[in-house]
């Protein structure tokens, strides 16, 4: 603000509250420049939602003390720190091996974000919506959303997947649909190796590629009853 505009925004706030008005001439010399000290750097107004006008009245509104320029300053230098928080830098169109360049265009626009010149840029995120209504009749006509080559490249990495896939494929029974009676895997894990050592404990835990043949019977009997039932 320029000192025209300080002494325009005192006359205005000391119709709002008498405390602030000065009726001798050095005193509001004295006044305009103690408040343009401070308030030197923040506009009057900007077209993007500050008004210090507003934000004066507001405190006036609120506090029962007199408003000071700090008050003002302060909440200027909160909404300019908003501002960059929601701000993005857009790629510059200078040239990138030009780095002055390239600098100070992003300084540039960063300035005109923080002094209320132009809007902050945001990225547009992904916002959350109804899932289409097709969705799962797709998935069970494509039965996977992994394409068959990718899971052929995926399956010397993942071989328990594998060849329980396999098995589902050549008919056999899901073996990891059941809990595994001999390693105590749930339902959905693979089985594990189990050595009993000589203490009569289980000795090892790694996972196996293919489940233990008592898996695969309580599989296939589980099955059975289902398709009896």
């Amino acid at each position: 603000m320029t000192p025209h505009e300080v002494g325009a925004l005192l006359a205005y706030l000391g119709r709002l509250d008498p405390r602030l008005i000065r009726t001798d001439t050095g005193e509001a010399r004295d006044q305009i420049a103690r408040w343009h000290e401070l308030l030197g750097d923040v506009p009057l107004a900007t077209g993007h939602g500050w008004d210090t006008r507003l934000v004066a009245r507001e405190h006036i509104l609120e506090s029962p003390y007199p408003i000071l320029p700090v008050d003002i300053a302060r909440k200027w230098r909160a909404y300019r720190r908003d501002r960059l928080q929601r701000h993005t830098d857009p790629t510059p169109a200078a040239d990138p091996d030009d780095q002055a360049a390239w600098q100070a265009e992003l300084a540039h626009s960063r300035r005109a974000v923080a002094s209320g010149a132009v809007m902050p840029t945001a990225y547009r995120q992904i916002a959350s919506g109804r899932v289409r209504p097709d969705l799962e009749e797709r998935l069970r006509k494509i039965g996977s959303c992994i394409p068959p080559a990718v899971r052929a490249e995926l399956a010397p990495y993942r071989p328990a997947r594998a060849a329980r896939e396999a098995a589902i494929a050549a008919g056999s029974p899901d073996a990891l649909s059941v809990r595994c009676e001999w390693c105590h895997a749930g339902e959905g894990e693979p089985c594990r190796s189990r050595r009993i050592g000589l203490d009569g404990r289980a000795r090892g835990n790694a996972p196996r590629a293919t489940p233990h043949p008592s898996r695969v019977d309580l599989a296939t009997a589980a099955r059975a009853q289902h398709a009896a039932a």
